[in-house]
């Protein structure tokens, strides 16, 4: 059966460079890292201030969506790095959104 597709060819125009860590690490005590390669995606960020004792801080945050499996030898993604815009930051979770029969519908990374 086909599945209808979430994300959609026409919403990824958004250039991003993505970099995936498996599990474990190096001898150097770096992180594996599980894939490395440049996709087209569907880039959504904001902004919110978070009030500190100190100060306010800016907390940057953003998702990252993909049309089918980005990683298919992963079968979770625990972090890594992408570079969009220019700016490289942190992938804190990420996810398979998966159809009824298990296969992968969109990838989703959340980026802080």
């Amino acid at each position: 059966m086909n599945y209808p597709k979430l994300v959609r060819k026409e919403q990824c125009k958004t250039d991003i460079h993505v970099v995936l860590y498996g599990e474990g690490t190096t001898e150097d005590g770096e992180p594996v890292i599980a894939l490395e390669d440049d996709f087209k995606c569907n880039y959504q960020d904001k902004a919110k201030r978070v009030l500190s004792a100190e100060k306010v801080v800016i907390q940057l945050t953003a998702k990252a969506y993909f049309i089918g499996d980005i990683a298919p030898d992963l079968a979770v993604i625990s972090g890594g790095l992408v570079t969009v815009f220019g700016e490289t930051r942190s992938i804190y979770q990420g996810s398979k959104a998966r159809n009824p029969d298990g296969t992968v519908n969109f990838t989703e990374l959340e980026i802080m």
